[in-house]
This record gives structure tokens, sequence and C-alpha cells, in this order.
């Protein structure tokens, strides 16, 4: 078993409080766990209105598979219109 982790801080620009961070944030979350079948949290910044951090955690046993996703993961959230990508970390355990 191996376990990718990815860990994306966000910034969310266009938002002017909590209610539409979390607008944006649950939309993203939401998305990304129907399209790559991952498991995806807001894990930091949660009281900052124009910041986020989410972890995205996979679990399989074939690792160019999990560096594939984490990877597609990566580009769905950079195309994003409401949030640029500030800081990213990637981990295969």
């Amino acid at each position: 078993m191996i376990i990718g982790v990815l860990n994306l801080t966000l910034i969310i620009p266009s938002s002017n409080s909590l209610k539409d961070k979390r607008q944006v944030v649950k939309s993203i979350k939401d998305r990304l766990r129907n399209k790559f079948n991952i498991s995806v949290a807001e894990v930091g910044e949660k009281e900052k209105w124009q910041a986020a951090h989410l972890a995205v955690v996979i679990v399989n046993d074939d690792k160019k598979y999990l560096e594939t996703v984490l990877n597609e993961v990566i580009h769905f959230v950079e195309g994003e219109r409401n949030v640029y990508v500030e800081d990213i970390a990637t981990e295969i355990l």
C-alpha cells in the first residue's frame, strides 16, 4: 500500500467573507472528490477570508498512478478561475 499526500495553499482574492470562501472551497472539494475519487479536506487557514489550505490523500499500490493523479489534481486546481495556488507540497509514503 502506497499513500500519496498533496498539500495545497490557495489564495482566493475575490472572497470578501468566510461565507464566500467556504462556497469556493466546498465547490473545489466536491468536484475533486467526484472527478478523482480522492479524499480532500480543508486543514488550515480556516478563519482567513482569502486563504485556504487543502490536504488531498489517495491510496493505491502503484506509485506511478499516485503521482499521475496528484499531478492531475494540481492542474485541475491551477485551472480554477477563483483561486491561485500559492504553495504545493507532495509526499509519497
